[in-house]
């Protein structure tokens, strides 16, 4: 995978971290081999991910249940990151899941003609969690190094237990996942106006 499609990277982090049954009440997103393909087939379709060795998708469909569990240890150890956003855990512990790369490798840019660009492949044999492994760290050295430690959060809703990281322009994002975790505050929000008194929704105003 090019070194610059860290974030990228950082979201199929995060979108891991939040298939948790912390995260969904109870429930896991990710409980067999089919909603691992499922989420690979979803998050691994950018075009940076052709150059890992063996499509994400394809890796997955490959996959037994040691490797189901293998992602499930990944998520607890991407959760334990984004939860402890102090830069030398986060390299330190970024750098150890880079470690099923083959080493680092130029090629050809297809955006830029004639240019080439940093990326690093899957070491042989690799499995579904090697990969995703090698994509969450290089997602979570690509945004400590860009934009800084304090992109690691927690989720703003009062009432949920995911984290993201931030990898937005201004920097702003507030929950994990905006369309799920943002409408039910907003929802929240304007029942409550609906439901308080005239006078006191004047005096609001």
């Amino acid at each position: 995978m090019a070194l610059a499609d860290y974030v990228w990277a950082a979201g199929v982090a995060t979108e891991l971290v939040n298939t948790s049954a912390e995260v969904w009440r109870g429930e896991d997103h990710l409980p067999d081999l089919a909603a691992l393909v499922a989420f690979t087939d979803l998050h691994g379709g950018r075009s940076g991910n052709d150059d890992v060795p063996g499509a994400l998708s394809a890796l997955a469909r490959r996959g037994r249940t040691a490797d189901l569990h293998a992602v499930h240890a990944l998520r607890g150890t991407v959760r334990d990151l984004i939860d402890r956003p102090d830069r030398d855990h986060l390299v330190a512990g970024a750098a150890t899941l880079t470690s099923p790369a083959g080493g680092a490798t130029l090629i050809p840019d297809p955006a830029h003609g004639n240019r080439t660009r940093w990326a690093v492949p899957l070491r042989d044999g690799a499995t579904v969690a090697d990969a995703l492994s090698l994509i969450c760290g290089i997602g979570i050295l690509g945004a400590v190094h860009t934009l800084g430690e304090q992109r690691f959060r927690a989720c703003g809703a009062p009432t949920c237990k995911g984290v993201f990281i931030d990898t937005t322009r201004p920097g702003r994002r507030r929950y994990c996942m905006p369309g799920l975790c943002g409408n039910r505050i907003n929802v929240a929000h304007h029942r409550a106006r609906r439901a308080a008194p005239r006078g006191s929704r004047d005096d609001a105003e």
